[in-house]
C-alpha cells in the first residue's frame, strides 16, 4: 500500500509528539517530588538600599559605577562641602571668641574680688576711726560736766563721731557693692561658658554635616544603578544610587494553602537556578505571609479555599553567601523547593548536588 505525502506528514507529527511527550514524562518522572516537599518558581532577589544625601547639596564625585561590587564602609559618593567648610571656619572663630570671653570674665571676677578686699580694709579702718571718735566723745562729755573743756570742744567731738559713723556706713555700702560686682562677674563667667558650649555644639553640627557629605556603603553589595550624576543638586534625602545587599539574598515563591499552612519559619529549602541546574543552593524559610496574596473570584467552598496562594520567602544561607558573594547575581529565575513536612526526605537529585 502506498502512503501519500499527507500521510507521511501526519506520521512524522505523531512520532514527534510521542517523542516529546515521552521526554516530558521521563523528566517529570525523574524529578517527581515526594510527599511533604512543595515547589514554586521565582527569581533571586536581594534587599535594596538607597544611598541618599542627608542634606541638600551638589554631588561633587561618584566613585563607583553600575554593577560594581563594593565593601561595607567603602566611600561611594562625595558631596560638595565648600559652603560647609566656610561655616566650619566661622564656627571655629566663634568658639575662639567665646573662649576669650571666659578668660575676660574670670579676670573681671579677680578684679571684683580685689575690690571687695580693699572695701573690707576700708570698713575695718572706718570701724577703728568710729571707735576712737566714740571714746574721745565720751571723755569730752565727762570733762564738760567738770568744766574742764569748753562746749565747743564737745560740739567738735560730737561732729567727728557722726562723721566717722557716716564714713563707716559709706565703706560698708562700698563693700556690699563690691560683693554684688563679684556675683555679676561670676554670672558673666557662666554666660561665657554657655557661649563656649553653644559654639562647640555648632562646630560639632557642622563637622557632622561634613562627615555626612561622604556617603559610604552601609553593607557589602553591588551597585545596581545610579539615580543622579556628579554636578547635580539633590534635595535632603535625595537618592544618588541604589545598592543591592548581597548578604540578604532570597527567592520569593507562592504556595497554595495546603503547603503554605504546614510551613514553619526556619524550614529547610532548596533553590535551583535555571542558569545553573547542576547546583542546588541551601536555604531557609524566613517569611510566610499571614494573608493570601491573590485569590480566585469566590472562596465560599473548601475546594476554592485551597486555591489561595501565600507568599513565602526562602533565604539563602548567609555563610554560603559570604564565600560566593562576588558571584551572586539577582534577577536569575529558578525553582524553590521547601519542606512542608519536616519529616520528609529530600530526593537524591536535590541532596547530592547541594552546594557547601
Amino acid at each position: 500500500m502506498q502512503i501519500s505525502k499527507k500521510g507521511w506528514l501526519l506520521i512524522l507529527i505523531a512520532a514527534g509528539l510521542a517523542a516529546g511527550g515521552y521526554a516530558i514524562w521521563e523528566d517529570l518522572t525523574a524529578q517527581k517530588l515526594p510527599e511533604g516537599i512543595a515547589s514554586g518558581n521565582g527569581r533571586i532577589e536581594a534587599t535594596e538600599i538607597d544611598i541618599a544625601a542627608k542634606t541638600a547639596g551638589r554631588i561633587a564625585e561618584i566613585l563607583v559605577s553600575e554593577g560594581e561590587f563594593v565593601d561595607e564602609g567603602q566611600v561611594l559618593v562625595k558631596m560638595d562641602t565648600k559652603q560647609l567648610l566656610a561655616q566650619k571656619r566661622q564656627a571655629e572663630a566663634e568658639l575662639h571668641r567665646a573662649e576669650i570671653g571666659i578668660d575676660t570674665a574670670n579676670s573681671l571676677v579677680t578684679q571684683r574680688e580685689a575690690e571687695r578686699r580693699a572695701a573690707e580694709a576700708v570698713v575695718a579702718q572706718r570701724h577703728s576711726q568710729l571707735d576712737a571718735a566714740e571714746k574721745k566723745l565720751a571723755r569730752t562729755r565727762h570733762l564738760v560736766r567738770t568744766d574742764a573743756v569748753s562746749q565747743q570742744v564737745l560740739d567738735d567731738d560730737e561732729a567727728s563721731e557722726s562723721q566717722a559713723r557716716a564714713t563707716l556706713a559709706a565703706a560698708e555700702a562700698s563693700q556690699a557693692a563690691s560683693q554684688a560686682g563679684i556675683s555679676a562677674a561670676k554670672a558673666q563667667v557662666v554666660d561665657a561658658g554657655a557661649a563656649v558650649d553653644a559654639a562647640k555644639a555648632a562646630l560639632d553640627y557642622i563637622e557632622t554635616q561634613i562627615a555626612d557629605s561622604t556617603l559610604e556603603a552601609p553593607r557589602t553589595g553591588r551597585v545596581q544603578y545610579l539615580v543622579a550624576q556628579p554636578g547635580e543638586i539633590v534635595s535632603g534625602g535625595g537618592r544618588v544610587l541604589n545598592l543591592v545587599d548581597l548578604a540578604d539574598v532570597y527567592m520569593t515563591v507562592f504556595l497554595p494553602t495546603a503547603e503554605a499552612g504546614r510551613l514553619a519559619i526556619g524550614s529547610e529549602a532548596r533553590i535551583v537556578l535555571d542558569a545553573a541546574p547542576d547546583y542546588v543552593i541551601p536555604a531557609r524559610i524566613t517569611y510566610v505571609a499571614d494573608v493570601a496574596q491573590f485569590t480566585p473570584k469566590s472562596v465560599e467552598t473548601a475546594e476554592e479555599r485551597q486555591k489561595l496562594m501565600f507568599r513565602v520567602k526562602a533565604r539563602i544561607d548567609p555563610d554560603l553567601l559570604k564565600r560566593y558573594i562576588r558571584v551572586v547575581k539577582t534577577g536569575l529565575p529558578g525553582m524553590a523547593y521547601v519542606k512542608a513536612d519536616p519529616e520528609a526526605s529530600w530526593p537524591a537529585w536535590l541532596d547530592e548536588k547541594l552546594v557547601k
